[in-house]
C-alpha cells in the first residue's frame, strides 16, 4: 500500500514544519506544496490523502484538481464562511480549525466583558473631561450568570474563565450536550436560547455563521434580554442584525454590545465599513476582530489543525467538519 501523503500548503517556516512533523511522524509522506514548482503541485494535491490550506487559492486551480479519495480538506482558521466552498464536492470532507483559536478568544471575551461591567472605558473618558465618578455604581460578576451560544472550544474556554470568577454559567448548542459540559450548569439545544437570553448577565456569542445563524439575534430577542445585559461577538457580525443591534443600544444606554466581530472586514469584504455609527455609542466596546491575533499562539492553531489532518490519514472521522449544505460561498 503507497504511503498516505499531507499536502501542506500553507506557508511553511520552520518552526511549522517541526510542528506538522512532529504531529505527523511516519504516519504520511508530508509534501510542502510551496516547495514545488506548479506540475508538481498539481500532481500532489491529485494524490493526497489529506490537504492542509490557509483558502483555495493556496492550491493550484483553486483545488480543482482535489482526488475524490482525499479525507479532508483542512483549514487553518476556525470560521470558513467566508471561503468558497460551494465549488468543491458535496463528498469531499471539509473541515475549519474549530477551537483552535479558542483560549485567546475567550481571554479577550472576558476583558471585553469586564471592562464593560467595570465601566472601564466609560469612565476613562468621562475622567478625561473632568469627571470623577466614584461612586457610579458597576456591574458585580460574582453570582451573576454567562450564557454562552454556541459551546465549542470558544463556548468551553469562555465557560472555564466564567466560571472562575464565580458565575453561573449556561449554554446552548445543536445537540444540546457536550462531553466538557462540567463547567456549566446546564446546556441545552437552540429552542432554549430565548430562555438563556433572559436569564444571562452576559451573552456571548460563540457560533459558526450559517444561513440558520444568520440574523439569530434579532430585535425580539434583544428586547428579551435584561435591560443592563453585556452581549460579546466573538463569532460573526451576521449573527446580530446590525440594524436591531444598534437602535437597542441607543434606546437602552444600560445594555453594552462587546463587539470583536462585525459585518463588513477587510479580510472578509475587503474593507471596513458599518451601516450605522456604533462607534459614537457610549455603551459599545470594540476591538478589530483581534481576538485571536496572539502571536506565541499560532503554533497551537497549526498542531490543532494537523491533529485533525492525521485523524483522516488514520482514517478517523476528522472534527469541525463543514456540512454542504453549511457551506455559505
Amino acid at each position: 500500500m503507497p504511503k498516505p501523503t499531507l499536502v501542506v500548503a500553507i506557508e511553511a517556516t520552520e518552526e511549522r514544519r517541526q510542528i506538522i512533523g512532529d504531529v505527523i511522524r511516519d504516519d504520511a509522506e508530508i509534501v510542502f506544496l510551496r516547495d514545488l514548482e506548479v506540475n508538481a503541485q498539481r500532481k500532489a494535491v491529485s494524490s493526497a490523502t489529506a490537504i492542509f490550506a490557509s483558502r483555495p487559492s493556496d492550491l493550484p486551480d483553486d483545488g480543482s484538481g482535489i482526488n475524490k479519495d482525499c479525507r479532508l480538506l483542512q483549514f487553518y482558521s476556525s470560521g470558513v464562511d467566508f471561503l468558497p466552498l460551494k465549488q468543491f464536492p458535496n463528498d469531499l470532507p471539509i473541515a475549519g480549525n474549530g477551537g483552535a483559536f479558542a483560549e485567546p478568544m475567550a481571554e479577550h471575551g472576558l476583558a471585553m466583558a469586564l471592562a464593560a461591567g467595570k465601566r472601564l472605558s466609560f469612565e476613562a473618558s468621562k475622567m478625561r473631561e473632568g469627571e470623577f465618578n466614584q461612586f457610579s455604581r458597576n456591574k458585580m460578576f460574582l453570582g451573576g450568570t454567562a450564557g454562552i451560544v454556541g459551546y465549542g472550544g470558544i463556548g468551553v474556554a469562555m465557560a472555564r474563565l466564567f466560571k472562575g470568577i464565580g458565575m453561573q454559567t449556561i449554554a446552548v448548542n445543536r445537540r444540546g450536550a457536550s462531553d466538557q459540559a462540567g463547567y456549566l450548569d446546564w446546556i441545552g439545544q437552540i429552542d432554549r436560547l430565548d430562555e438563556l437570553l433572559k436569564k444571562s448577565d452576559v451573552v456571548v456569542l460563540s457560533l459558526p455563521l450559517t444561513k440558520e445563524t444568520e440574523n439569530l439575534i434579532n430585535a425580539s430577542r434583544l428586547a428579551a434580554m435584561k435591560s443592563d445585559a453585556i452581549l460579546v461577538n466573538l463569532a460573526r457580525g451576521e449573527i446580530i442584525n446590525e440594524t436591531a443591534l444598534y437602535e437597542h443600544l441607543k434606546a437602552n444606554l444600560d445594555f453594552t454590545a462587546c463587539i470583536d466581530a462585525w459585518w463588513i472586514e477587510p479580510i472578509r469584504h475587503g474593507k471596513f465599513s458599518m451601516k450605522h455609527p456604533f462607534l459614537d455609542l457610549p455603551n459599545v466596546i470594540p476591538s478589530p476582530h483581534n481576538s485571536a491575533s496572539v502571536g506565541v499562539w499560532r503554533k497551537n492553531v497549526v498542531q490543532r489543525a494537523v491533529e485533525n489532518c492525521l485523524r483522516a490519514i488514520k482514517g478517523e472521522t476528522p472534527l469541525h467538519l463543514v456540512k454542504p449544505e453549511e457551506r455559505m460561498l
